[in-house]
């Protein structure tokens, strides 16, 4: 038996009116997702705890077994790891943006965040932009300073460690302040100094960089700020493999999922032109993952991009984005499985991230498990709607595992 986790980051919606009053799972042409969902079971889990802020990190980490009530300490420590950051105690770790922010007067508190990925730069501006800023002398002076080290990644996000400090600091995810004057979400607590200076140090440095000066000529938003947020201390999990008995490869472009398998002790390969967008390598994460159930019997696919059209607030996007979902993941997933023998699926976004908020939303989501033996005669699509209509709901999101590997 193999058995495969799909996430559609960011997938579930309320209904939107430029989809006349639908929610693009409902308006996403999806046959061979909405086909398994006819013969298998949808349903609602509640992937994030009361009390617990809604996210990738929070919401995955439940996902993948690990109750972030008992296991999370902050974003970046997961993503850290995803990163080939290897933590110790004492460590504080951030995650840090190359955000877009206006660039009005010369004072940086006075601004307003206008994207959380830098006007969606792609990975190789945004590695040569840090690279950039970390090779100027006052920026570097600013982080010798304060003990700071970055690792760089081929995207926006990017991670920031303190070989000592405090992780009780408030932050703010800046994909939660679209459009909002940045001075009311500028950290506080614990280092607030320190954070706000390299913060404004690095607005000062980036938006005078060539690969900016080339994006506003090309009518794109400069990358032209770090913003810190998500901190953390070390963390540690269990391991998935004694956990449930199975083992296998988690295939993202993301460094939080890949640290979240990093730190389970599954294994998480890199796939070439994989970015996290709606560009994404498709195809590639689907071999991947066929090539690792040759070997293992368990592979995860997470899919990055609706959550990505969400906080741009893009509902056609989104709806492309499913139905990508759909066509590239779906159709060549099952065909590959056909050859391998029985097998089960659980696809399901990790959270709502509404095109209204452009933002993440703790709501219950629907989920979707098949098993290749079994026609349940349930006869539903797989969306929000769905997914209400027995009112039984999974309260556990860390419950999902099991749920994927009963027989």
């Amino acid at each position: 038996m193999k058995y495969v986790l799909v996430i559609g980051d960011g997938m579930a919606d309320f209904p939107v009116k430029e989809l006349g009053d639908k929610t693009p799972l409902q308006t996403a042409n999806k046959p061979v997702i909405d086909s398994l969902a006819k013969k298998g079971v949808v349903k609602e889990v509640k992937t994030v705890p009361d009390g617990v802020a809604p996210g990738s990190d929070t919401a995955i980490l439940n996902i993948f077994g690990y109750d972030p009530r008992k296991y999370y300490t902050g974003r970046s420590p997961l993503e850290a790891a995803g990163s080939g950051v290897k933590m110790v105690q004492g460590n504080v770790s951030f995650r840090c943006n190359l955000a877009a922010v206006t660039e009005n007067g010369d004072n940086y508190t006075e601004q307003t965040m206008l994207s959380h990925s830098g006007g969606a730069i792609d990975g190789q501006d945004a590695k040569q932009l840090m690279y950039e800023l970390l090779s100027t002398p006052s920026f570097k002076a600013i982080l010798e300073k304060y003990g700071m080290s970055f690792t760089v990644n081929p995207s926006y996000r990017h991670i920031a460690v303190l070989a000592t400090g405090s992780s009780n600091v408030e932050t703010t995810p800046p994909h939660d302040i679209l459009t909002r004057p940045i001075k009311g979400y500028l950290p506080k607590g614990d280092g607030e100094n320190m954070l706000r200076e390299i913060m404004a140090e690095s607005w000062k440095i980036l938006k005078t960089l060539p690969i900016n000066n080339e994006r506003r000529a090309n009518g794109k938003m400069p990358a032209n700020s770090l913003w810190f947020w998500g901190q953390g201390s070390a963390v540690v999990l269990s391991s998935f493999e004694e956990k449930y008995g199975h083992f296998g490869d988690a295939i993202t472009a993301v460094p939080l999922v890949a640290g979240i398998a990093d730190l389970a002790g599954l294994k998480h390969t890199e796939v070439a032109g994989a970015t996290g967008e709606i560009d994404t390598n498709y195809q590639g994460k689907v071999d991947t993952a066929l090539k690792a159930l040759e070997s293992s019997d368990f592979a995860a696919i997470h899919v990055e991009a609706p959550d990505e059209c969400g906080h741009a607030g893009n509902a056609e996007e989104k709806v492309k984005a499913i139905e990508l979902i759909d066509g590239k993941v779906f159709a060549p997933l099952l065909a590959g499985l056909e050859k391998l023998g029985d097998y089960r699926i659980l696809f399901l976004s990790d959270h709502y991230t509404p095109i209204i908020t452009r933002t993440h939303d703790g709501t219950p989501v629907p989920f979707m498990l098949y098993d290749s033996r079994k026609d349940t005669g349930n006869g539903l699509p797989y969306t929000e709607e769905a997914a209400k209509l027995d009112g039984e709901r999974l309260e556990e999101g860390s419950e999902l595992m099991s749920l994927l590997f009963a027989e």
